[in-house]
Protein backbone atom coordinates (compact mmCIF):
# COMPACT_ATOMS: atom_id res chain seq x y z
CA UNK A 1 0.00 0.00 0.00
CA UNK A 2 0.77 3.52 -0.33
CA UNK A 3 1.36 6.14 2.66
CA UNK A 4 0.50 9.56 2.50
CA UNK A 5 2.73 11.31 4.56
CA UNK A 6 3.72 15.38 5.58
CA UNK A 7 7.31 16.46 5.82
CA UNK A 8 8.52 19.89 7.08
CA UNK A 9 9.14 22.99 4.46
CA UNK A 10 9.73 26.45 5.32
CA UNK A 11 6.82 28.86 5.28
CA UNK A 12 4.51 25.96 4.46
CA UNK A 13 1.00 25.34 5.97
CA UNK A 14 -1.35 22.60 5.97
CA UNK A 15 -5.10 22.27 6.73
CA UNK A 16 -5.74 19.69 9.43
CA UNK A 17 -7.65 18.47 12.55
CA UNK A 18 -6.82 17.76 16.29
CA UNK A 19 -8.32 14.55 16.93
CA UNK A 20 -9.02 13.39 20.20
CA UNK A 21 -7.30 10.04 21.14
CA UNK A 22 -10.34 7.55 22.46
CA UNK A 23 -8.67 6.86 26.38
CA UNK A 24 -5.83 8.61 25.91
CA UNK A 25 -4.35 5.37 24.24
CA UNK A 26 -1.56 6.32 22.48
CA UNK A 27 -0.34 3.06 22.04
CA UNK A 28 -3.29 1.50 20.11
CA UNK A 29 -3.39 4.71 17.71
CA UNK A 30 1.23 3.72 17.18
CA UNK A 31 -0.88 0.28 16.20
CA UNK A 32 -2.90 1.37 13.67
CA UNK A 33 -0.18 3.84 12.58
CA UNK A 34 2.05 0.98 12.56
CA UNK A 35 4.34 2.37 9.27
CA UNK A 36 4.33 5.62 10.20
CA UNK A 37 6.66 7.28 13.37
CA UNK A 38 4.85 9.96 15.75
CA UNK A 39 6.39 13.14 17.06
CA UNK A 40 5.10 15.61 18.82
CA UNK A 41 3.70 18.65 17.12
CA UNK A 42 2.41 20.83 19.65
CA UNK A 43 5.19 23.63 19.19
CA UNK A 44 4.12 23.28 15.21
CA UNK A 45 0.06 23.49 15.51
CA UNK A 46 -1.82 26.52 15.73
CA UNK A 47 -5.31 26.16 17.38
CA UNK A 48 -8.08 27.84 19.69
CA UNK A 49 -8.14 25.78 22.15
CA UNK A 50 -8.23 27.36 25.66
CA UNK A 51 -5.79 24.59 27.02
CA UNK A 52 -2.53 22.67 25.81
CA UNK A 53 -3.36 19.29 24.06
CA UNK A 54 -1.12 16.40 23.36
CA UNK A 55 -0.63 16.68 19.75
CA UNK A 56 0.93 14.43 17.50
CA UNK A 57 1.56 13.72 13.75
CA UNK A 58 2.56 10.71 12.36
CA UNK A 59 5.18 10.83 9.21
CA UNK A 60 6.08 8.02 6.71
CA UNK A 61 9.79 7.20 7.46
CA UNK A 62 12.23 7.33 4.67
CA UNK A 63 13.31 3.64 4.93
CA UNK A 64 9.56 2.64 4.57
CA UNK A 65 9.19 5.51 1.76
CA UNK A 66 11.78 3.87 -0.31
CA UNK A 67 10.31 0.99 -0.29
CA UNK A 68 7.03 1.99 -1.09
CA UNK A 69 6.12 0.51 -4.57
CA UNK A 70 2.49 -0.20 -4.23
CA UNK A 71 -0.37 1.66 -5.86
CA UNK A 72 -2.37 4.33 -4.06
CA UNK A 73 -5.90 3.00 -3.50
CA UNK A 74 -8.30 5.20 -4.86
CA UNK A 75 -11.20 4.15 -1.86
CA UNK A 76 -8.16 5.57 0.62
CA UNK A 77 -8.05 8.59 -1.33
CA UNK A 78 -11.72 9.54 -1.90
CA UNK A 79 -11.57 8.82 2.08
CA UNK A 80 -9.29 11.58 2.34
CA UNK A 81 -10.74 14.26 -0.31
CA UNK A 82 -14.15 13.77 1.51
CA UNK A 83 -12.47 14.34 4.62
CA UNK A 84 -10.53 17.82 3.03
CA UNK A 85 -13.71 18.66 1.23
CA UNK A 86 -16.22 18.40 4.41
CA UNK A 87 -13.70 20.68 6.77
CA UNK A 88 -12.11 22.94 4.48
CA UNK A 89 -14.40 22.95 1.38
CA UNK A 90 -12.75 22.78 -2.14
CA UNK A 91 -10.15 25.59 -1.80
CA UNK A 92 -9.08 23.25 0.93
CA UNK A 93 -9.13 19.97 -1.63
CA UNK A 94 -7.18 21.93 -4.36
CA UNK A 95 -4.61 23.13 -1.43
CA UNK A 96 -4.59 19.69 -0.74
CA UNK A 97 -3.87 18.30 -4.48
CA UNK A 98 -1.41 21.05 -4.68
CA UNK A 99 0.95 20.47 -1.67
CA UNK A 100 0.75 16.94 -2.04
CA UNK A 101 3.96 15.19 -4.10
CA UNK A 102 4.16 11.76 -5.04
CA UNK A 103 1.31 12.04 -7.76
CA UNK A 104 3.46 9.77 -10.48
CA UNK A 105 2.72 6.84 -8.25
CA UNK A 106 0.45 4.65 -9.96
CA UNK A 107 -3.31 4.68 -8.92
CA UNK A 108 -5.36 1.33 -8.02
CA UNK A 109 -9.20 2.04 -8.96
CA UNK A 110 -10.26 -0.33 -6.07
CA UNK A 111 -14.02 1.74 -5.88
CA UNK A 112 -15.94 -1.31 -6.49
CA UNK A 113 -14.55 -3.41 -4.07
CA UNK A 114 -12.97 -0.87 -1.91
CA UNK A 115 -9.43 -2.67 -0.08
CA UNK A 116 -9.06 0.37 2.33
CA UNK A 117 -10.72 -0.46 5.63
CA UNK A 118 -12.26 2.81 6.54
CA UNK A 119 -13.54 3.73 2.86
CA UNK A 120 -16.26 5.50 2.65
CA UNK A 121 -19.36 6.07 0.00
CA UNK A 122 -18.96 9.19 -1.63
CA UNK A 123 -21.48 11.04 -3.60
CA UNK A 124 -21.15 11.97 -7.31
CA UNK A 125 -20.29 15.08 -6.78
CA UNK A 126 -17.88 13.98 -4.51
CA UNK A 127 -16.53 11.54 -7.03
CA UNK A 128 -16.38 14.11 -9.87
CA UNK A 129 -14.27 16.46 -7.73
CA UNK A 130 -11.43 13.66 -6.89
CA UNK A 131 -11.51 12.31 -10.45
CA UNK A 132 -11.29 16.13 -11.64
CA UNK A 133 -8.50 17.14 -9.56
CA UNK A 134 -6.38 13.66 -9.97
CA UNK A 135 -6.82 14.41 -13.52
CA UNK A 136 -5.12 17.79 -12.80
CA UNK A 137 -1.90 16.54 -11.47
CA UNK A 138 -1.48 13.11 -13.28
Amino acid sequence: MAFLSIEPAAGAEIDGLIAHVPGGDWAALDAREWAYDRFDAAAQVAHDLPHAPQIAAYTVPDRVAAEATHPILLSYLDVVVQGYLREFGEAGVEAFFATTAGWHTPLRDDRAAPIYPRHQPLTGTERALVDRMLAAVI
